[in-house]
């Protein structure tokens, strides 16, 4: 019994270390490629965001990126905001960007939308 709860324990240790990883692999990832239009708060007011007819999403907006589930998030990044129904100014980045980096950006969206 002993073991398993020692297990267990290291395992959900291991899982969080493993997200927070993520997290900072997505913060760096974040910074190369969204911030010229979400910008560095993640705000939606990129240096970019001032030209589009259609303002990017503010991802520290805790109600809105509630609203979106993991998949969507995943879909939007790697196909684009079209592929969600969303603004088709969102490009694609499944040319630059793997699978594991855009679960690390889902994982870094996920904390910065509750920052505040």
């Amino acid at each position: 019994m002993r073991r398993t709860a020692l297990t267990l324990v290291l395992a959900l240790a291991c899982a969080s270390a493993f997200a927070d990883e993520g997290a900072r692999n997505g913060e760096k990832l974040y910074r190369v490629y969204c911030t010229q239009c979400h910008g560095l708060q993640g705000n939606g007011k990129g240096i970019n965001a001032a030209h589009l007819s259609v303002q990017p999403r503010d991802h520290t907006d805790t109600a809105e990126m509630s609203a979106r589930t993991d998949d969507d998030l995943f879909k939007a990044i790697k196909e684009g905001g079209k592929a969600v129904n969303k603004s088709v100014l969102m490009p694609s980045w499944k040319a630059n960007l793997s699978d594991e980096d855009v679960r690390a950006l889902v994982a870094y969206l996920r904390e910065l939308c509750c920052r505040k």
